[in-house]
């Protein structure tokens, strides 16, 4: 397969120039994807343009990652329904530091290869130059009926708020980096989500009036959930790549809970795995679906792309610990930040840690926490073997609880049943 029928296959590709599979298939080509750095990490929407970039160096291409300096001062209207605050310079610097670096891991930046990832800013070009040069050297070739002509700016300006001059801007100043790339690195090839088109085009055409040249360009579709909900966003916001904002059990945790239909899309979309492994784990899927052998496939080759194998195992380990009787030693073994990356969302409760360096009863203790209606209900649940503590079941014959069964001297947790958890802080 080339490139793009294997795009095309993974669910890759949505618009496509004419010419531009012809150009790929004829020789080594440099392209380029822009990355947004309103934020100090990249999250799951990224990883399609990432892939792209990777993809792209697999098939032997150069792969130029832009970190949008310039275009992060002016705020890009696409897919946005009103202004956006502008960033401070510090805040932006810092960003673009962070996304640096979060790039540089899945591209090889290695000076031997000949078609090396190289990493740019646009704002290395847009400071020395004024605002007259650009309105006389860029924006003498593109006409306003062009621009107003694209989705983005239409969309905007048929709503209530209007639109700035400065997010107006925001596709002519796009298409000059293009345009830069194409003077200067002999970039052919744009690529990015299918919400760029216009801004994309606007650098081919701009490439086209002012060099005489000729340049190319595909996107990739939005990713969208099957439940028609907003992908990489649960109830607590983005999924990060940075393992500070989303940890790697959370991240995990986020691809092994895809639906099946999800599952079936993003296997060929958020892997790198090949067509045949890929087309047999579907076949697989659909003889036993109740194993979830694509979530859990999926869930692994994207974590260790994202974070590393030894995060992939943890995540593993820790995701047993609430939904396997047999994990008491694996409690024990875990740090405070793992063991409260793992308890993440379980309701938490306090106990004197006095009364616990004393011995604290039992059924008092779940009956002051209120795990428990009273002590009667506590007191026939533990006889009846349906509490635990720190996964191991309480017998009839327990009667207090110490602090020396507290992980990492703070912690209990209590299990009410076979599915409901509490973690007990002792203050």
């Amino acid at each position: 397969m080339t490139l793009i029928e294997e795009l095309r296959w993974r669910g890759m590709i949505q618009d496509i120039m004419p010419g531009t599979e012809e150009q790929l298939n004829k020789e080594m080509t440099s392209a380029y994807i822009g990355f947004d750095p309103t934020a100090d990490s990249l999250h799951i929407g990224s990883l399609v343009p990432i892939l792209l970039l990777v993809h792209l160096q697999k098939a032997g291409h150069k792969p130029y990652a832009l970190v949008g300096g310039a275009t992060g001062m002016v705020g890009d209207p696409s897919g946005k329904s009103e202004e956006r605050n502008l960033l401070s310079v510090e805040v932006l610097q810092h960003n673009q530091a962070c996304v640096k670096k979060q790039l540089a891991k899945f591209l090889q930046f290695d000076d031997t290869m000949p078609n090396s990832a190289e990493m740019v800013n646009n704002y290395d070009w847009f400071q020395h130059i004024s605002f007259l040069e650009f309105i006389r050297d860029a924006g003498k070739h593109i006409t306003v009926n062009y621009m107003m002509a694209k989705d983005s700016v239409k969309k905007r300006l048929e709503g209530d708020n209007g639109m700035s001059f400065t997010e107006f801007t925001y596709q002519l100043i796009q298409g000059y980096d293009f345009y830069w790339l194409y003077q200067n690195k002999n970039c052919k090839l744009q690529m990015g989500g299918s919400d760029q088109w216009g801004n994309i085009v606007t650098g081919t055409e701009l490439i086209r009036r002012k060099a005489g040249g000729e340049a190319f360009a595909f996107t990739c579709p939005l990713i969208k959930k099957a439940d028609g909900g907003k992908f990489g966003k649960t109830e607590k916001g983005n999924i990060w790549l940075d393992a500070n904002k989303t940890s790697p059990y959370q991240f995990y945790q986020f691809w092994l809970n895809a639906s099946d239909e999800d599952a079936k899309i993003w296997i060929k979309i958020f892997t790198l795995l090949p067509i045949e492994t890929i087309s047999a784990l579907l076949t697989e899927h659909e003889a036993a679906p109740h194993l979830r052998l694509l979530q859990k496939r999926l869930a692994e080759e994207i974590t260790v792309f994202v974070h590393s194998r030894a995060d992939y195992e943890f995540a593993v380990k820790a995701s047993e610990i609430l939904f396997s009787n047999d994990t008491a030693d694996i409690l024990q073994s875990l740090n405070e930040q793992q063991l409260l990356q793992v308890l993440d969302g379980v309701p938490q409760v306090q106990v004197p840690l006095q009364l616990l360096q004393e011995g604290y009863d039992i059924v008092t203790m779940l009956a002051d926490t209120q795990i428990f209606a009273s002590k009667g209900e506590a007191r026939k649940m533990v006889q009846a073997g349906g509490v635990a503590i720190n996964k191991i079941k309480l017998q009839p014959t327990d009667t207090q609880v110490t602090s020396g069964q507290l992980l990492r001297d703070k912690y209990l947790l209590i299990q009410k049943g076979k599915k409901n958890y509490y973690l007990a802080i002792a203050e």
